[in-house]
């Protein structure tokens, strides 16, 4: 059951994640499987730990593989984790029972990278956000509907009576997302993860759904993480970000701090290729060499530094860890902020 509260929330640390793994093994013939002498996993989160403040937006950020939707869905145990812990308001999610599970997931809900995938083809609209509430039994078929009508007008489907009773195909990509939305807020809940929520909508339609987040987070008092590769959606919606690289977080801090002085070299490299309005003020772009390694068998030491244009002989030999070099910003790096000549 949720933790005691005064009123919607308890004065405590909201999100709070600590050394999560999340090791799967990797899939191998039957032959392979008898002739091999171990077996070999792939370390999607490999001893990560952040806290999200309640009422605020906290961005993971980094490219595909990174292990960003991993961990979204390990703290909402959509996926079990091979160790680590996860709480919200000081329960440990990993340790509730499977029906103290499901009544607790009222307070967690999801939003889908795919709006497409995510919704059920042959199921309309209305049906689709209200099954959240048939689920948990709540309100009477009337009141249901009711709720639906509400909750599609918030998120900007109007009128509701218009979409109530549509199919997902007969809808646009941004009108879907919004329906995906609407699912997500029907319960009520405190906490989000939004899994890349923008990135399979058409580019003019990213700004009006990155507002609609915003907008709801004031009016229902939630909290996001915010998944995603682009750190350009990233600075226009974060309060926090965290850069993650082959299951590790490298740098984490304030937005201003990661795109005003960002300290590890894999931060600039990604906010090198960021887009911006007038070229001439462009950076000249940071590209790091090679590909990304295995995450069956990462490199030792610092994991980027195979790729990193200053990288020395330390940085192959022991891991950094993340390391307080301002308020609220840490980076692990052996050479944080030094000057990167581009290739």
């Amino acid at each position: 059951m949720p933790p005691a509260r005064i009123g919607r929330y308890t004065m405590t640390a909201f999100i709070e994640v600590k050394n999560l793994k999340k090791y799967f093994p990797v899939q191998k013939g039957f032959l392979e499987t008898i002739l091999a002498r171990k077996i070999e996993y792939v370390r999607a989160v490999d001893d990560i730990s952040f806290e999200v403040e309640r009422g605020e937006i906290f961005g993971l950020a980094g490219e595909s593989g990174s292990g960003k939707t991993t961990t979204g869905r390990l703290i909402l145990r959509l996926i079990e984790p091979t160790d680590g812990e996860a709480f919200f308001d000081k329960v440990n999610i990993f340790s509730l029972k499977k029906e103290e599970l499901r009544n607790f997931r009222r307070h967690m809900q999801i939003i889908f990278q795919d709006p497409t995938a995510s919704l059920n083809l042959r199921m309309k609209v209305g049906d689709a956000v209200g099954h959240p509430l048939q689920v948990y039994g709540i309100a009477s078929p009337k009141e249901r509907k009711k709720k639906v009508f509400e909750v599609l007008e918030r998120v900007g489907l109007s009128p509701a009576e218009g979409f109530y009773e549509k199919y997902p195909h007969q809808l646009s990509g941004g009108q879907r997302q919004r329906v995906v939305i609407a699912r997500a807020l029907i319960l009520n809940p405190e906490f989000i993860v939004a899994d890349e929520p923008v990135a399979m909508i058409d580019v003019s339609l990213r700004a009006q759904i990155m507002n609609l987040m915003i907008s709801l987070k004031d009016e229902f008092n939630l909290t996001f993480l915010y998944i995603t590769h682009d750190l350009a959606t990233a600075k226009y919606i974060c309060d926090k970000i965290a850069i993650m690289y082959l299951g590790k977080i490298v740098e984490t801090g304030l937005k201003d701090h990661i795109f005003n002085t960002p300290m590890h070299p894999y931060t600039i490299s990604l906010l090198s290729a960021v887009p911006v309005p007038n070229p001439r003020l462009k950076p000249q772009r940071i590209i790091p060499k090679g590909e990304i390694p295995s995450p069956i068998n990462p490199p030792s030491g610092c994991r980027f530094h195979p790729r990193c244009l200053i990288a020395t002989g330390e940085c192959s030999q022991e891991e950094p860890k993340l390391q307080r070099i301002g308020p609220n910003h840490y980076v692990a790096c052996y050479h944080p902020g030094e000057i990167i000549k581009p290739k």
